[in-house]
């Protein structure tokens, strides 16, 4: 079977609040399962459904159209949903429809470093507002002191008079940037 990740930013969609089931010999790490285009919500809401423990983070983004304004919610990493589940029940993930396959290096689903998913699961919880980042590899590095943000690691960029911090995710080469005062940072 194909294995495949998605991803997405902001106001999380609430799947992180279940447990997955995992049998004792099995821990549960954080895997991204890849999706069909634009079903990343329909994805989350079936392994809600499904006792699947999920993170789907979403971003706000304003939309015009000629007769009107619109507030939308997108997903922060389009075509991935996180899960956490055991190696023993990537089956289950894959029985959801929509569900392409999970993200495999050699054959074997990659897991996710957990502080990358709990970072930014505790960063959108207190409040951050992260947005989609063309993905970094090289750069000034750092580290979050303080704030929501507190641990992480990433890249210092500067937008407009402002810091930034772009946290990437090797594993599916996607990123995302939150703002930071430099006094939160070493």
């Amino acid at each position: 079977m194909f294995e495949a990740a998605t991803h997405s930013i902001f106001p999380a969609q609430g799947c992180e609040g279940l447990s997955g089931l995992s049998p004792a010999n099995s821990p549960s790490r954080w895997y991204a399962a890849y999706t069909c285009s634009r079903h990343e919500k329909h994805v989350s809401r079936q392994l809600r459904e499904r006792q699947i423990d999920c993170f789907l983070p979403l971003y706000q983004s304003v939309r015009r159209w000629k007769d009107r304004r619109k507030e939308v919610e997108f997903p922060l990493f389009p075509g991935y949903v996180f899960v956490h589940i055991g190696e023993a029940e990537r089956l289950r993930v894959l029985q959801v429809s929509s569900v392409v396959h999970l993200v495999t290096f050699n054959g074997r689903p990659a897991p996710l470093e957990d502080h990358e998913i709990e970072s930014l699961r505790n960063g959108i919880a207190n409040g951050i507002c992260p947005e989609p980042h063309p993905y970094l590899k090289v750069g000034r590095r750092v580290r979050v002191k303080y704030g929501p943000l507190a641990g992480v690691e990433g890249f210092l960029v500067r937008r407009k008079d402002k810091f930034r911090v772009v946290i990437s995710i090797d594993l599916i080469m996607r990123s995302v940037a939150a703002e930071v005062q430099v006094a939160d940072l070493e």
